[in-house]
């Protein structure tokens, strides 16, 4: 009984880090390219500079944070003009063609190929970021910056289609006469609950399964927005009929609430796992955010958050510019003006969203007793190893400089607590269970082979592979 309490206060902090994800790339990221156009373009001007004594990152003519909001941006660009040679309105009427049966099974296999989209989707941008922010003296084992490009740009422009003909089901879902099909694909969701309920979840499993939720949970919101959007046009912005829309978008929404209570409820009960395990995922997605707000961080802080969800914001949001742009018309001088001031809106909505995120996570961080790894972010020796041995380990594969009398360089030193953040949280008795298996001990004398078998496990508290690349540069 505990369980839809606890789960839904997990899912409300998971669905703001989505929004907030989500906001940035209408919001900062275009003042982000701003910027680094604006650097870009005036570099020039300032002369020629002598390099003598400059660092690596000083004498790049655009940082690697800059390169990435670059890219973000040319990618959202191209992908929004792409968008305009795919017509909504022939693919609503072909799809309102297809006959109940056939929807049903079209709307199951998007929802496969979102998953599996996703899954590479967001290996291929943090591919094309790396690639792009290499160092030049490093040797190149890779493909290059352009065809990069070109893939990140085709399967953002392929899951914008994706997510545009699940839109389009959903709608004629909405339109149709007997309500028969907006039935049947809300019933699809309780076969959810006979997939998963009767399988054996570890608390990482189930962690995983969460986050899963919250990113299918948020992107369905956004789903009923374009439905409405869609809908609302098409009867010239009457409000009356947002209220013959109001009953069915209620309904798709606590068919989705119910699936999950009764899905997640019957997994802790069948493999014995208390209703407090959520608080512990909830403050393991707080320590992600807040670990990440650090001045070091070459991203949006929220975007490892994202990430660990498995939520790509970029083809949503080419999707809802391209529905917006076409179903709202602007004219005049003072529609601009409004339009100017919804964009200032959500400046202030996603400057009050990351606020008030970042406040509760330190509230859930301090709760979970976590905040000493935030506050002591050194590399503890383990325990029959000596220090220095461990020490020099981490700084041969992390690439740290020293000086002479072995001392770290004052220019990487936030690499190297950014760095030893991962390490640190698997000593931690807090979350030993979202690092190791349940029963399993560790061998505190293992040797070399082994520790390094062990190291490719995945950490869920590993916070950005590739994508704050700026770390992984000297």
């Amino acid at each position: 009984m505990r369980i839809p309490k606890e789960l839904e206060k997990l899912m409300f902090f998971g669905i703001f880090l989505c929004l907030d994800a989500f906001l940035y790339v209408f919001t900062l990221l275009p003042l982000r390219v701003f910027l680094a156009m604006f650097r870009f373009i005036t570099l020039p001007c300032y002369g020629l500079r002598s390099h003598r004594g400059l660092t690596a990152s000083d004498r790049r003519l655009l940082q690697p944070a800059q390169v990435c909001d670059m890219l973000k941006g040319v990618i959202l660009v191209i992908c929004y003009f792409m968008m305009h040679y795919v017509d909504y309105s022939m693919m609503y009427h072909l799809i309102r063609g297809q006959s109940v049966i056939k929807l049903y099974i079209i709307y199951n296999m998007l929802e496969v190929a979102d998953r599996l989209i996703s899954s590479f989707g967001q290996d291929i941008l943090d591919a094309l970021y790396w690639t792009a922010t290499e160092p030049k003296e490093r040797k190149r084992a890779h493909i290059g910056v352009i065809p990069h490009f070109f893939m990140a740009v085709f399967y953002v422009f392929l899951h914008a289609i994706l997510i545009m003909v699940q839109a389009t089901t959903l709608n004629v879902a909405f339109n149709s006469h007997n309500k028969s099909l907006l039935t049947i694909m809300m019933s699809n969701n309780f076969v959810e609950i006979k997939g998963s309920v009767f399988k054996k979840f570890e608390k990482n499993n189930l962690f995983q399964m969460s986050n899963s939720d919250i990113k299918e949970r948020f992107t369905n919101y956004v789903l009923l927005l374009i439905v409405c959007l869609r809908n609302m046009e098409q009867f010239s912005w009457n409000p009356d009929h947002f209220w013959v829309l109001f009953p069915d978008v209620c309904m798709v929404v606590a068919s989705e609430i119910a699936v999950d209570i009764v899905k997640h409820a019957f997994i802790t009960k069948f493999n014995d796992i208390t209703a407090d395990v959520y608080s512990e995922y909830r403050a393991s997605l707080a320590f992600d955010l807040v670990s990440s707000r650090q001045k070091n961080a070459y991203t949006d802080y929220s975007d490892s958050v994202s990430r660990r969800m498995g939520f790509i914001p970029l083809p949503l949001a080419v999707l809802l510019i391209r529905v917006v742009t076409s179903s709202i018309k602007v004219q005049g001088v003072l529609a601009y003006v409004c339009v100017v001031l919804f964009y200032c809106g959500l400046i202030s909505l996603k400057v009050l969203n990351s606020i008030v995120l970042l406040g509760k996570s330190c509230q859930y961080v301090k709760e979970a007793k976590m905040e000493e790894k935030l506050f002591n972010p050194v590399l503890t020796a383990t325990p029959g190893k000596p220090a220095g041995k461990q020490q020099g380990t981490f700084k041969s594969t992390q690439g740290i400089s020293t000086d002479e009398n072995g001392s770290t360089s004052v220019t990487n030193q936030p690499v190297h607590q950014k760095e030893n953040m991962p390490s640190l949280l698997v000593t931690s008795n807090s979350d030993q269970f979202l690092t190791t298996p349940d029963g399993e001990e560790k061998d505190i004398s293992q040797d070399s082979s082994e520790l390094k078998h062990r190291s490719a496990k995945k950490d869920l508290l590993e916070i950005d592979r590739f994508t704050i690349c700026g770390n992984r540069i000297d």
